[in-house]
């Protein structure tokens, strides 16, 4: 199975395939071609991933400022 560029990926599929990545790290199985491999995949999930929590963070702002301006507008109500 081909391994998908970690832009392609959704944030949960990155973070869980760079879990699976710590864990065989961890475990010390790995030869050092295999570690630096798993390394610069790790490093390209890690930043995928930064980048993708600041667009979010940037949309929550924008969301945020714009439901800030809209609240500042006073209520019109049902005239009866």
């Amino acid at each position: 199975m081909a391994t998908k560029k970690p832009d392609n990926l959704s944030f949960e599929e990155a973070m869980a395939e760079l879990e699976g990545i710590v864990q065989s790290m961890e475990q010390g199985t790995l030869t050092l071609e295999q570690s630096l491999k798993q390394f610069e995949r790790g490093i390209a999930l890690a930043n995928s991933s930064s980048n993708k929590l600041q667009q979010a963070e940037q949309k929550v702002s924008i969301l945020m400022a714009n439901d800030s301006q809209s609240s500042a507008l006073p209520f019109q109500g049902d005239v009866e």
